[in-house]
């Protein structure tokens, strides 16, 4: 597929002064609406449920309607419309009636990512891309950069744990985010450093195919600002490939990974280099050199994976002048963000004692592999146990194109319980459904369609000290603290 990545221009330009947003709790433009608070912008919105973040953002002066109505472009008064409508691109369909009433009035309508664009121009953006681990590495950096005192502003696609926000105005010059790739918007940023933690195909509703998809970061790394730094990660072969590339072209580039990842890329300039990762209690002990300095940190969160996303973190806060040790003991008290490896707790006593249950976002095959292998530490480690792996499928499209790459990923888990596809934004696909998976893996499977049994069949095939994940980007977060009642009775 060509799509003409030259229609994607940086967006620059004055902040409106007043803004109503569709869809305003969700994770991306909760995040966003904060900052534009912060900053004294009128905020109103609407959302089609309560939820804390709703609430949170009234307690800051927004005006938030519960439902979509025409009428709510007037939540700040009969007659006093907004500057600008902001949406998120994928998820509101053009017969929204707020949507439409927009085009009657001809008030313009931005994209979130163009209301980011805004926020960030005038700042050091820190802006980290990839197919995967954006958030986690986004959250990584922001935790880091306070810890060195920076005081960055940030609009993170998660909560952080300890934080308990997604987003903060800060009081220094530099603006940390995750750059999302699923519609092309990245391509609206200038960034000072631009991440690419990892490329796989994804998205290939937008994209068409794969070649377009990996085009997409190279468009992204030419909008890096000029005397800026590509960074990126060398073990992972496309992410590498676009390293090279760019070092061809003239970019500064600085990669990270372990010592074997540099030999198979030479011409990569080493960033950071892991020398040592070993798992222990629940998290890791990572020694690295980064910028030819040792350090050596814990942290909090299993996977391999988890200790490249920090390396990630420290190589972009040294390019933005933080002090390394102090970025170490950031990222050592990093608890961790939530739907991204999140213990929801352990059963303590009973037939199910032991039992421990996690919630993970991961909704594409690399990512089930890596937080089933973070999975299986935590197993090893205690020398008992299994991994029970409970998976709502994320889209039509994603689990048609990858139904092979979701099977050998499960197979990875000691058990697995698979719901119905989550749809989301997109309409069924004959003969697409969990059982399409179900039939694929090599363990102990149970498909189940009916969500309010999963608690129970988890219970039919679970045992002590077993390690049970909830997997997937739609309603199964739901499920992990159901889950665990379930065990706990």
């Amino acid at each position: 597929m060509n799509i003409d990545f030259d229609q994607f221009q940086p967006v620059v330009g004055e902040l409106p002064a007043s803004v109503h947003m569709i869809g305003i709790g969700g994770a991306g433009m909760s995040g966003v609406a904060r900052i534009l608070l912060a900053r004294g912008v009128r905020v109103t919105g609407s959302d089609m449920k309560e939820s804390r973040a709703v609430v949170g953002l009234r307690a800051m002066g927004a005006e938030i309607a519960i439902g979509h109505d025409r009428a709510n472009l007037e939540l700040a008064g009969e007659q006093d419309f907004p500057e600008a409508v902001v949406i998120s691109f994928a998820a509101i369909p053009k017969t929204n009636p707020e949507l439409a009433g927009a085009a009657e009035l001809n008030i313009p309508v931005l994209k979130r990512s163009d209301v980011l664009a805004l926020l960030m121009q005038d700042s050091d953006a820190v802006l980290i891309a990839g197919t995967h681990g954006k958030t986690s590495t986004t959250s990584m950096s922001v935790a880091a950069l306070q810890a060195a005192g920076l005081d960055p502003s940030f609009a993170v696609g998660g909560l952080m744990s300890k934080a308990g926000v997604n987003a903060h105005q800060g009081t220094g010059e530099v603006f940390v985010a995750e750059a999302d790739e699923s519609d092309a918007s990245l391509l609206t940023y200038q960034p000072k450093v631009a991440v690419v933690t990892n490329i796989e195909p994804d998205h290939l509703d937008f994209f068409g195919d794969a070649e377009t998809y990996y085009r997409v970061f190279d468009a992204f790394a030419q909008r890096i600002k000029p005397g800026g730094r590509l960074v990126v990660c060398a073990e992972d072969p496309h992410a590498a490939a676009l390293g090279e590339r760019a070092v061809d072209s003239g970019l500064e580039v600085l990669a990270y990974g372990g010592e074997e990842s540099f030999a198979e890329h030479p011409s990569l300039p080493r960033g950071a280099v892991l020398h040592g990762w070993t798992p222990a209690g629940g998290g890791a002990r990572v020694e690295a050199s980064v910028d030819g300095r040792n350090v050596v940190f814990e942290l909090h969160q299993p996977g391999r994976h988890m200790a490249l996303n920090a390396l990630a973190a420290m190589v972009a806060g040294n390019c933005v002048g933080a002090d390394l040790e102090r970025m170490a003991r950031g990222l050592g008290e990093f608890t961790g963000v939530r739907r991204r490896f999140d213990y929801h707790g352990s059963v303590s006593t009973g037939q199910f004692s032991g039992v421990r249950v996690y919630d993970d976002y991961a909704h594409h095959p690399t990512e089930v592999a890596a937080v089933l292998g973070a999975a299986r530490e935590l197993v090893t480690q205690a020398g008992k146990g299994e991994v029970v792996a409970v998976f709502q499928p994320h889209l039509y499209s994603r689990t048609r194109n990858f139904a092979d790459e979701f099977a050998a990923a499960l197979s990875l888990a000691d058990k697995a319980v698979i719901l119905d596809v989550y749809g989301a934004r997109e309409e069924p696909l004959p003969g697409v459904d969990g059982g399409l998976l179900a039939g694929k893996v090599t363990i102990p499977v149970v498909y189940e369609p009916h969500f309010t049994s999963v608690p129970t069949r988890v219970r039919e095939i679970a045992a002590a000290d077993d390690v049970i994940l909830t997997i997937g980007a739609g309603s199964v977060t739901m499920l992990a603290d159901e889950i665990l009642g379930e065990l706990d009775e």
